[in-house]
Order: C-alpha cells, then structure tokens, then sequence
C-alpha cells in the first residue's frame, strides 16, 4: 500500500476554495465591512509584507467570530456538496480514483477549512488533515482550532503516519506552502508535472 497526500486548493481545485466559501456563510454586509476593515491587509498579502497564514487567521477570525456553529457547519455542507464540484479538476479526480483502486490511503492536506473539507472528503472516503474552527457552546471563536497548519503540513503528516510503513509516498502540491509536505514524498508532483528524485 501507498500514501498519497493531496494539496487542495489549487492543486485538486482550480481556484482558492477559502475566499469563495465566505459569500456562502456570511451575509452581504458583513462581506462588505470585512472588504473594507481588511483591505489593508490583503493589499499587504498582495505585496508579500502578509503572510498566507497570518491572511487566513485574520480572516477567520473577523468572519467567524460569535456565528452560530450549527449554521456555519450547514453552510460548508452545502456549498462541500453544490459549490466545490464544480471547482475541482477532473484529471484530479481522476488521480484520486486510480490512487483508491490501487487501495492506496488518500490524505487531503490542505490550509482550508474543516467545515467544508470534511464533507466533501467523506463523500470521496478520503482522509483529511485542515485548519479546523474552533467552536464554544455552540459559536464560532473566529480561531483556528490549533493554528493555521500551513508551517505544519509536514510535521502534521509526520505525526499522524508513519511514512516507512508504505512502498511508495505519492504528493501533490502547487506553491510554495506544500514545498516541505513535497519533501517527505518519493514521487512528488508540482502543478501536476512530476519533479525528479
């Protein structure tokens, strides 16, 4: 048996599922104020004065913060189930069947989020390591559960798998971000071209 470990967003998707998720859980004018109240930062990110990870917290924490979690968890059923189709790569797909059918174990490593991510790696029998929401008698904190896991990727994987125990250790990226989960792999795909050993 082999691992294959999966980026997400831009990897088996064509487009950032993170940003596109907010219309769906949030309302227009919390949109609008959070354009406004984060601009500052996402021209920063624009300009690579922020990071991805400290975007995400930021983000999450001024879109979540004090949601009803019953609602935010239906909202990314929905949008996992009538959205997120329509973004993913079909040779992508494609590749994650061949990977089952060989019985290889298949892990989403991705900086998204839980509150999408679960459901639809449930509907594929995929394993997943994300950022997951932080959630308090029923409301959303705004934090991330343990951290955005973008630095963590590698260390996550390592902590949840032991990489001797498979033949072959299969991983697909396409930023900089997964360069360290890359690393771990024996046969490693960058933007779907495979990178020497």
């Amino acid at each position: 048996m082999d691992l294959a470990l999966f980026d997400f967003d831009g990897t088996i998707t064509v487009n950032d599922t993170f940003s596109s998720f907010l219309p769906h859980a949030l309302s227009r004018r919390h949109l609008l104020v959070g354009r406004i109240v984060l601009a500052p930062v996402v021209v920063g990110y624009k300009l690579g004065l922020v990071s991805a990870p400290m975007i995400r917290t930021l983000v999450s924490a001024f879109a979540f913060r004090g949601k009803d979690e019953a609602m935010v968890r239906a909202a990314g059923e929905r949008y996992a189930s009538e959205r997120l189709p329509a973004f993913v790569r079909p040779h992508a797909l494609e590749r994650i069947h061949w990977h089952k059918a060989r019985g290889d174990r298949v892990v989403v490593v991705s900086c998204s989020l839980d509150v999408y991510l679960a459901a639809w790696c449930r509907n594929h029998g995929l394993e997943l390591i994300c950022n997951e929401l932080e959630a308090r008698d029923g409301r959303m904190t705004g934090r991330l559960l343990e951290g955005d896991c973008g630095p963590f990727k590698s260390q996550m994987i390592l902590d949840r798998y032991r990489l001797g125990e498979y033949g072959e250790v299969y991983a697909y990226g396409d930023t900089h971000e997964d360069e360290p989960m890359l690393d771990l792999a024996s046969r490693r795909y960058y933007r779907w071209q495979e990178l020497p050993a």
